[in-house]
């Protein structure tokens, strides 16, 4: 009883178009884009034959809108998995309907078989880029408390909001960047920190939003957020963006070159 009441509280959560976008436009297409630049030759050009030119940027919003369609309602679940904090993603009572580690994993596993027709295999390209953003935006592994940070309501930049909306677009739309700038002012790293970003699994993704979970709701007792909360955390939405780039076009490589 208590898995479905946290399972019903957190679906509702993103089902308004308006509440939440996981990243936003801009972050997911931040991730593409940084992802792009890493592709293999190989792995660029199946890519551009499957989705028919649009680039990574372009399609990794097409997961968030397809919600109103709904022959799509049943991967409404994908965006988010619950993680307590003393426990592992295999403790976990498991969403009936799926989670974000879980689809992750079986859209990978479907598009390395080669089995898919063109549109499907459009469309799960489309949802694991997607996705991958989404696990690394610390509030998409949440605890099972408060639907992802959404029932956290703050006032940012004095404005009603919530933590959930603050990480997902909140703090990048006040860096006042296109995505293409904040890609290119965070896209610096070493063919070193590349191999060791690649090497890591979806698991390590998970764990990883799962330790950022005490920065990200160290919050001031009357919940008003600005300047100071975006200059204590700005650093790690661009590390999460860059990993979760990089990471993609990792899984990319390997599923296409």
């Amino acid at each position: 009883m208590k898995y479905l009441i946290i399972f019903f509280s957190f679906l509702m959560s993103f089902t308004p178009a308006n509440e939440t976008q996981e990243w936003g436009k801009t972050g997911h297409r931040v991730v593409g884009d940084i992802a792009q630049h890493y592709l293999t030759d190989d792995a660029a050009e199946a890519i551009h034959q499957i989705l028919d030119g649009e680039s990574l940027a372009i399609a990794s919003t097409w997961m968030d809108e397809i919600r109103s369609d709904p022959s799509y309602d049943y991967t409404a679940d994908w965006h988010w998995v619950t993680i307590p904090g003393n426990m592992s993603y295999a403790q976990t009572e498991k969403n009936p309907n799926g989670d974000l580690i879980k689809a992750i994993r079986t859209i990978t596993k479907k598009l390395k078989s080669g089995d898919l027709s063109p549109k499907k295999e459009a469309e799960h390209l489309k949802m694991l880029i997607h996705l991958v953003g989404d696990i690394h935006m610390p509030l998409h592994v949440g605890t099972g408390n408060d639907r992802g940070g959404n029932e956290v309501e703050v006032r940012w930049f004095w404005d009603s909001s919530n933590l959930h909306r603050v990480w997902d677009s909140g703090m990048i739309d006040e860096s006042k960047l296109s995505y293409t700038e904040l890609s290119k002012s965070v896209n610096n790293i070493s063919e070193d920190q590349i191999k060791e970003l690649q090497s890591s699994n979806v698991l390590d993704w998970a764990r990883e939003s799962m330790k950022l979970r005490d920065e990200v709701y160290d919050l001031p007792d009357d919940k008003n957020i600005n300047y100071e909360y975006m200059y204590h955390n700005w650093d790690i939405v661009e590390k999460r963006l860059l990993q979760a780039g990089i990471r993609l076009a990792g899984v990319l490589n390997e599923i296409y070159s």
